[in-house]
């Protein structure tokens, strides 16, 4: 337990340069208050005291703003960086040394009782807005640009962008593959892609209709 709560800890440090001291983190992090808010809920859960288990995740969502279920399943190293409006639901996954950053939502798609939620693989970084949703797969070491909406999976080392999350592989390279990659401002514009890609066409199309009327007033 012991170990667990200090990767918890040096998490931030790894992935926040604001974060000075222990003292600072320990007692002015939200995102760390509410991963041990639901430690202890998830603690409560899964020895079937239900009840507790949401009341304490409740307590935690009141101080800190962010919401966890106590049946979601987190791995060490998961980092929440401001994290206000934050909402990881019942049968998410999480893996380890993931960063989800404010008003990230990992919801549900289903009112049945079974696996709903995303799985988040290995460090993967989550942008600030973004709402991924149902069961689907983020794969590891990918990105998720801040306000995109994922609704199908991600396969590993890829950027999604957009509205709905479109998919492009990763546009950067590790030095390390155990690094973990923040700079979720260097996305690739899919919509600018799609234009370029339809001038590209309109021109070809356009000096293909001036060669044939050439051709045809030499005929003529």
């Amino acid at each position: 337990m012991w170990a667990t709560l200090r990767r918890d800890v040096n998490s931030f440090f790894a992935r926040d340069p604001a974060a000075r001291s222990v003292l600072e983190v320990v007692l002015c992090y939200p995102g760390l208050h509410a991963l041990w808010f639901y430690r202890l809920a998830h603690w409560l859960w899964v020895r079937r005291f239900y009840l507790l288990g949401r009341w304490v995740s409740h307590v935690g969502r009141f101080f800190t703003g962010i919401e966890i279920h106590p049946g979601a399943q987190i791995s060490p190293g998961l980092v929440i960086d401001h994290g206000m409006g934050t909402v990881i639901g019942e049968t998410a996954e999480i893996g380890e040394d993931v960063t989800l950053y404010h008003n990230v939502t990992l919801g549900g798609v289903s009112l049945v009782k079974e696996k709903r939620h995303p799985t988040v693989e290995d460090h993967v970084v989550i942008g600030a807005g973004a709402q991924v949703l149902g069961p689907i797969r983020i794969g590891a070491h990918s990105r998720i640009g801040a306000n995109a909406v994922v609704v199908k999976d991600v396969p590993p080392d890829s950027v999604a962008v957009g509205v709905p999350g479109r998919v492009r592989g990763h546009d950067a390279v590790l030095p390390d593959p155990g690094d973990i990659d923040l700079h979720h401002d260097i996305l690739p514009d899919a919509t600018m892609e799609l234009l370029q890609a339809l001038s590209a066409r309109v021109a070809a199309l356009e000096a293909e209709i001036a060669e044939l009327r050439q051709e045809r007033e030499r005929v003529g």
